[in-house]
């Protein structure tokens, strides 16, 4: 009578550890995506717009778009990837849309220990998406 119970219990904690283990897992393959991201939106703030040389600079340090994006991607592949993500990728929307801020989207499939081969068995994956943005100021002249 009172081993359904113990073994309903042993379910359940089962199924916290589990689960607890997942969301952790998930949540360190995020924060590793946001590293990654906000250091090449720091990489992308520095590269500076090669029309700044005809036009000039003025608070800020002036980037386009394309220039964003390149440096971006080109900071992603030197970078080594955890082993917590199967992929990632810079996203859609990387670049800047005021000539002077960075933004850099990525996205990751991460790999979740205990319940991935479930999660694939069934169809899906976890991805993960983070956005960083960044800006390079000048500082005046004494």
């Amino acid at each position: 009578m009172i081993t359904p119970l113990i073994l309903g219990f042993a379910v359940i904690l089962v199924s916290l550890i589990v689960g607890g283990i997942a969301v952790t897992s998930a949540q360190v393959a995020r924060i590793q995506l946001y590293d990654v991201s906000d250091a090449a939106a720091l990489d992308a703030a520095d590269a500076i717009d090669e029309g700044a040389y005809t036009r000039g600079v003025g608070d800020t340090v002036p980037i386009a778009g394309r220039t964003v994006a390149e440096t971006a991607a080109a900071y992603v592949a030197r970078t080594q990837r955890p082993r917590e993500m199967v992929s990632w990728t810079v996203s859609a929307g990387t670049g800047s849309p005021d000539g002077r801020t960075a933004v850099v989207r990525m996205s990751c499939v991460a790999r979740l220990p205990l319940v991935g081969g479930l999660l694939s068995a069934l169809g899906g994956s976890v991805t993960i998406h983070a956005e960083s943005r960044a800006r390079a100021g000048l500082d005046p002249l004494p």
